[in-house]
């Protein structure tokens, strides 16, 4: 960790487009830290007015904030249009990002004569790269890892234990690839032949864009023909699963466990929450928001806010939810009801 002014953080947040300007005492912090653990000599932040009380409380010495939140006096104050965006910059600069240990090329690694590799290549023990692979400059491989025949990552990857890149497939510069998943499997591929099922092999590829991240255990197929494709700046949490020939446009972000079905379009900017699925050969537009569990079953609109299964509008989601909480009382109301009725009905002689 090395210390920073906060005068120099401001300027870094410019430089990264977030607006900032500091009110207060230019000191120099060393860490960053939340607003319940931070001490003196280090900088914290406060992005939702619910946790106000703690900021009065902290300890830390400076603190990012948005307009319109008034921080304690004896706090150095970063004013910032983002306070995400601020910590983030803050936490790459003091803290700089996972530093790889440097390991260079392993005895221990299985290397393809006709593999080539950049410069600073850091290769673990028990890689195995395949030939024709191409990786870029400054890659990290950590153990356990395969590449297979023809693929090629672009400079400054990382791929981190036991993940597997199958032949062919293409990574961007500086992609992050996190431990145990697959990039490039087959695809769910089978054509009913009676009460059985024929395997279409799968002959695409995978090709992911620069700067995307990909979680822990997620899954890539490849198209059965062309390509699956993951835009550049995406990022996705773990048990993630895109299936066969999927779209994935730039700066999306998956949360965890959500499963895009084959051949679907997921245009730019796109955020889809925990477990949410998305069916086969959908659009889903650019800007589009699925909160947590829906299950979209047919084209979405640019910039459309959907929640539930089958996914609908949120304020219609809302509605529904409300009204299901309801039914309980109101199906002892029908049934008091009714019991109403037969009584009139037998006071009035009917059957």
């Amino acid at each position: 960790m090395a210390e920073l002014l906060l005068s120099d953080l401001c300027e870094r947040l410019k430089k990264e487009g977030v607006g900032a300007r500091l009110e207060g005492e230019d000191r120099a912090v060393r860490a960053v830290n939340s607003l319940e653990e931070a001490a003196e000599g280090e900088i914290t932040f406060l992005a939702n007015e619910k946790y106000l009380s703690a900021l009065r409380d902290t300890r830390a010495s400076a603190v990012i904030v948005g307009e319109g939140v008034k921080a304690p006096e004896r706090l150095s104050t970063i004013r910032c249009s983002d306070p995400y965006a601020g910590i983030a910059v803050a936490i790459v600069h003091i803290h700089g990002h996972r530093r790889h240990p440097q390991w260079g090329i392993s005895e221990k690694a299985t290397i393809h004569p006709t593999a080539k590799l950049g410069q600073g290549a850091n290769i673990g023990e028990y890689v195995s790269i395949a030939a024709d692979v191409t990786i870029g400059d400054d890659c990290t491989i950590y153990p356990g890892c395969y590449v297979a025949e023809g693929a090629r990552l672009g400079n400054e990857c990382t791929l981190f234990p036991n993940v597997v890149v199958y032949d062919r497939c293409e990574l961007g510069n500086r992609v992050t690839v996190h431990a145990g998943s697959v990039i490039g499997e087959d695809g769910l591929g089978y054509a009913p032949v009676g009460d059985q099922w024929l395997k279409i092999p799968q002959v695409g590829k995978v090709v992911v864009g620069d700067d995307v991240e990909i979680g822990a255990n997620c899954t890539i197929d490849r198209a059965t023909l062309g390509r699956t494709e993951i835009g550049a700046g995406t990022k996705f949490g773990n048990v993630v699963v895109i299936g066969h020939g999927a779209k994935v446009g730039p700066d999306c972000l998956f949360v965890g466990l959500v499963g895009v079905a084959g051949s679907a379009t997921v245009e730019r900017h796109v955020t889809l929450a925990g477990q949410v699925g998305i069916a086969g050969h959908l659009t889903v537009g650019k800007d589009a928001r699925v909160g947590a569990q829906a299950g979209v079953t047919g084209d979405v609109k640019a910039g459309s806010e959907l929640w539930g299964t089958p996914a609908v509008p949120v304020a219609d989601a809302k509605r529904a939810a409300i009204a299901l909480q309801k039914l309980p009382e109101a199906m002892k109301r029908l049934k008091v009801l009714e019991q109403e009725v037969e009584e009139l009905k037998a006071a009035l002689g009917r059957t």
